[in-house]
């Protein structure tokens, strides 16, 4: 047999042409055979930590499958939970490493990384997808009576938010018939194979509503029990809001309703509640919270601790009091006028009942002077706390499309941070501002003959009464105008938690409402679970893109 026949030839049209042989081209489609096969197993090992979107729904016919698929998710959450958790305790414990000993340092680190609260995170993930999926799956088997109707492979959700891409939907495309339609050459369409089908769609398992709601209520009142007793307020919180959120959104989307500017009102009356409390009744906010507001609003302690016994109990407290007459920042007026309101306290003459201005803002003397120095101190505090926020989530989070477009990326992250300063700046602005004009009000007022006579008492005291103090944080919650119309509803979410606390606490005071004992927690986990899990899984679509992704990522499809 001739050496020519182990070559594969082709007539060359062109001097210098390649020829290639057989042993040439069998090793190079054995090399791509092994590439495909090397980015396959990358792209699985992958998967195993994070969660492509399409993936298949699960078909589990029976109590063995729905074991086993649970325990598999189970583990899966647990891990992921487990490696966020311990991450982010390593990120905080490397900030304030260099004030821990040196000898103390290596402990540290083994603490952040398997101290009980990334066990305790990644147990009650875990738990809640290993409860969660078995009971999804198996009320069907139990009861195959209420089994749900399929659901068109055709519909599946797709993801639209506004930070990702937007994705082409897949279109059935038809082709007319060249001869009479039979039954099997009637309509023609392009297919997608499922692979690339699955990619373009984020599939839910759509269940019957209350599937979802029984399952993940009991799931989460269980998998709540793993954490700390004061983190479970705080989940419970959120998501219970969350819970709200989706089933309002679905409501609403089903019959027709809209409230134009709804985010902004719920944020307003969240804050309104919240500065009330924090004015009048501090007992019905966490500490830190409370610790949080001063800090971040500028705001003297002594202050609102005068503002609160003068308003309350029609009384100067005079610690406070001594204690801003004896600022060094004070002006020399403020310091008189705050002297002589001191003397006549001693003396038991009668006294406002609500904090001046001048102990308001000691080291300015104008009202006038107080809404650019706050804005500017408010603006300077917050904005390396929020240009963190708005720089490293795309950096970290969306690397490729930073790659891509860097500078369109950090434009939209510093003007977000500018906007996000300004929004608080001028929040504390507008608090502190219609504090001074009110009372500044209800002096002019009362100095005047005229309008005492025109106004009766009752209408003039409602400048200084405790209600007043709720509708200043009212007004500043308008505020929020300032910020994106997407972060409005994150900041909505965030504040409402705490302004449904401080109503449920002073109710509770007032013998309102019941108490919940040590079960509370559980009990209103489960309840917002049971309305999260019930919209994500038939309307996921009402949730925001923030729940959706992270319940997509430890729950999956079902």
């Amino acid at each position: 047999m001739d050496d020519s026949s182990q070559y594969f030839y082709s007539s060359p049209t062109s001097p210098g042409e390649p020829h290639f042989t057989t042993r040439q081209a069998m090793a190079s489609f054995e090399n791509l055979v092994a590439l495909a096969n090397y980015q396959e197993r990358l792209k699985s090992a992958r998967q195993i930590v994070w969660r492509d979107r399409g993936q298949p729904v699960a078909e589990l016919p029976s109590l063995k499958d729905c074991l086993e698929h649970a325990a598999t998710g189970a583990f899966r959450s647990a891990t992921l939970a487990f490696n966020i958790r311990a991450s982010l305790n390593v990120v905080l414990a490397l900030i304030r490493l260099h004030r821990v000993p040196k000898d103390e340092r290596l402990k540290l680190i083994r603490n952040a990384i398997f101290g009980s609260d990334s066990l305790r995170f990644a147990a009650m993930l875990g738990t809640f997808a290993a409860v969660y999926k078995f009971l999804l799956n198996a009320l069907p088997i139990f009861i195959p009576a209420i089994n749900p109707r399929p659901r068109p492979l055709s519909s599946p959700f797709y993801e639209d938010d506004e930070d990702e891409e937007e994705m082409d939907l897949p279109r059935t495309v038809s082709y007319p018939a060249s001869g009479p339609p039979t039954p099997l050459h009637r309509r023609r369409s392009a297919r997608l194979s499922l692979s690339a089908h699955a990619q373009m769609a984020l599939v839910r398992k759509r269940t019957r509503r209350w599937h979802a709601a029984l399952a993940g209520a009991i799931a989460g009142s269980l998998a709540i029990m793993w954490e700390k007793r004061s983190r479970r307020v705080v989940i419970a919180q959120q998501m219970f809001v969350r819970g709200l959120q989706g089933s309002y959104n679905a409501y609403s989307g089903r019959h027709g309703i809209n409230i134009p500017y709804g985010s902004v009102m719920v944020f307003a009356f969240a804050c309104g509640q919240i500065m009330y409390g924090y004015t009048m009744r501090p007992d019905t906010l966490p500490r830190s919270y409370i610790n949080w507001i001063q800090g971040a609003g500028h705001l003297s302690t002594e202050a609102v601790r005068i503002n609160h016994f003068a308003v309350r109990e029609h009384r100067i407290d005079l610690p406070s009091l001594d204690t801003i007459i004896a600022r060094a920042d004070a002006t020399p007026s403020n310091a008189a006028y705050l002297q002589a309101l001191r003397e006549n306290v001693l003396a038991g003459a009668p006294v406002p009942h609500y904090v001046p201005c001048e102990a308001l803002h000691p080291k300015l003397t104008s009202c006038w002077s107080v809404a650019p120095d706050r804005f500017v101190d408010v603006f300077r505090y917050m904005l390396p706390i929020y240009s963190a926020l708005h720089f490293l989530p795309p950096i970290l989070l969306r690397w490729r499309q930073f790659r891509a477009d860097p500078t369109r990326l950090l434009v939209r992250s510093g003007l977000g941070s500018l906007r996000s300063s300004a929004f608080l700046g001028l929040f504390v602005l507008i608090y502190q501002g219609s504090v001074c004009v009110k009372h500044q009000t209800y002096e002019r007022l009362m100095s005047s003959p005229i309008w005492r006579k025109l106004l009766p008492q009752s209408v003039i005291d409602l400048l200084i009464s405790k209600p007043s103090f709720w509708m200043t944080g009212f007004l500043a919650g308008l505020a929020i105008l300032v910020e994106e119309d997407r972060r409005r509803a994150e900041l909505a979410m965030y504040v409402l938690p705490k302004s449904l606390e401080s109503v449920w606490v002073a109710a509770r005071g007032r013998g309102l409402v019941f108490r919940t004992g040590n079960w509370g927690e559980s009990v209103l986990t489960g309840l917002a679970m049971g309305l999260v899990m019930s919209t994500y899984q038939n309307d996921p679509e009402h949730l925001s893109g923030l729940v959706r992704r992270i319940l997509y990522q430890f729950i999956g499809p079902n």
